[in-house]
Parts: structure tokens; C-alpha cells; sequence
């Protein structure tokens, strides 16, 4: 049942098995995010992070849209002179952007309307896997203000010219577009997006998680500092993953043809 209300939790999160489902739920308001929801976007990423059974996230929404983007009549007044302090204790930046990281994929399953903060989560996830029906806009230069979510940074990597096509303008973009310029990994008929979302967080979680996250931090690595300090910690990693029982399970089910079951030691 879905929730609604202004006092309803703006988060629904369900496990199924090592994946976490986090569900934006506010579905009235076309999923626009006010202060709260943020919060307890930022306290879901944390749950995910620290429980040692949750593999996968899969970031996702309720109702016909995706977002709205901000609630900027609940999170305007909250721009101080520092910006937004939005992360309570225990809680992950939603974007990535500060403090703590995930060390844990997010697959991310989109549908209708997804702006501003929707396509910086979308830049901030792993996979995105997209309704046909969606339409992505980062629209806050006609708002008077930047994106401030980490899409000035991310989205320039997937192609300086689309980047800037569509941040300086404020158009909006279909989901084929989204999908040729790279901001989206997969296309489905609209409905489909959370089903083949799981389908992909599964197929990871099913993975030695502690090479996932291991293989996740070198991408980053490289991403973020270049590709020579992502080189001299491949072996080191290597090493150390050799040392697991998840390598010595992988091994054994290699040679036995069959399915490992990893536990992540």
C-alpha cells in the first residue's frame, strides 16, 4: 500500500534476498523531493552500506514518475551560506558527492518524468535501466541556479558536447536520447523497468560481493584520480582477494562445473 500523507515516510525499503529495493514514495507530489525524502534517501544508502547481507541497491519509484526534482518551496529556505547540509548521521550523500561513499552498486530503474536530482542520482548510479516512457530534464539554469548534484562533473564524461546540450539549456531529453548519449544502460516497454532492474541486481548480488565492490572501487579509482593510481592498486587487490574464502568458493565451483554460493569472507 502506498503511503501518503505529509507525515508518511517518503522512503519504502524492502529486501529481497542481498538486494535492497529503495523506493522513492511520494507519488502525490510526483515524487519531488522535499527534505525529508532526502534524508531518508541518505539513511537508506547508509543501511545498504553497512549491512554486511545487502549486496545490491535498487533505487527505484513509486507511481507514474520518477521525480519531479526538488521541492525547492521546502528545500530553497534551506540553502545556507555553505549550501545544503543534508546528510543526518548514519546516512550516505544521495549524489556521492561528500563524506562516506558507497562501496555497493546501485542499479537504478527509471520511469515518466525524471529531473534535476533524478538525473544526478541516475549519473551517480552504476546501471540505469529506463522506461521508454521517460523523459529526463536537468532544467535548474531556468530555475536561476546550477546543478548542484554532481551532473557539472558526471555528465561531461559521457560526452562534452551532449553534456552540455542539454545542462545549458534545460531541454528535455527522451529516454532514446538518454540511451544513445549513455546516461541510460537499457531501454524497456514501460512497466517493465523495476522487474529488469532486479533481474540485473541479482545477477550482480549472485557475484563474490567482495570482488564486486572491489572491482566497483577500481573503476572509481581510475575515474577519479587517473589511471596510474588505479594501476598500482590492482595487484594489491588481487592479492588480497586471492586470500578469501570467496576466491577458494569460486575456485572449487569453477572445477566442479557448477554455481558458487558466495558469502563474502
Amino acid at each position: 500500500m502506498t503511503a501518503s500523507g505529509d507525515d508518511a515516510p517518503r522512503i519504502r525499503l524492502e529486501r529481497d534476498g542481498h538486494v535492497l529495493r529503495i523506493g522513492l514514495d511520494r507519488p502525490e507530489k510526483r515524487n519531488a523531493a522535499d527534505w525529508r525524502m532526502l534524508q531518508e534517501l541518505a539513511l537508506a544508502y547508509g543501511e545498504l552500506e553497512r549491512d554486511p547481507e545487502l549486496r545490491v541497491g535498487v533505487l527505484h519509484a513509486i507511481g507514474e514518475h520518477f521525480t519531479a526534482g526538488l521541492d525547492l518551496a521546502d528545500v530553497g529556505s534551506r540553502i545556507g551560506p555553505d549550501g545544503l547540509d543534508l546528510v543526518p548521521e548514519g546516512g550516505i550523500h544521495p549524489w556521492q558527492l561528500e563524506g562516506t561513499r558507497l562501496t555497493k552498486p546501485v542499479v537504478m530503474a527509471v520511469q515518466g518524468g525524471c529531473l534535476t536530482l533524478g538525473v544526478e542520482l541516475a549519473l551517480a548510479s552504476d546501471i540505469v535501466v529506463a522506461a521508454d516512457s521517460t523523459r529526463f530534464g536537468q532544467i535548474e539554469v531556468g530555475r536561476g541556479i546550477l546543478p548542484f548534484g554532481g551532473a557539472t562533473i558526471r555528465f561531461p564524461r559521457l560526452g562534452w558536447g551532449d553534456a552540455m546540450r542539454w545542462i545549458l539549456t534545460g531541454d528535455e531529453l527522451d529516454a532514446a536520447e538518454a540511451h544513445r548519449i549513455g546516461l541510460v544502460q537499457e531501454l524497456v516497454p514501460h512497466g517493465a523497468q523495476l522487474e529488469r532492474a532486479m533481474a540485473i541486481a541479482r545477477r550482480i548480488a549472485a557475484q563474490a560481493p567482495l570482488a564486486v565492490q572491489a572491482t566497483l572501487a577500481s573503476a572509481r579509482l581510475a575515474v577519479r584520480e587517473g589511471e596510474a593510481a588505479a594501476e598500482a592498486r590492482l595487484q594489491p587487490e588481487l592479492v588480497r582477494l586471492a586470500q578469501t574464502e570467496d576466491a577458494a568458493i569460486g575456485m572449487r565451483a569453477f572445477l566442479a562445473r557448477e554455481d558458487a554460493e558466495f558469502i563474502g569472507r
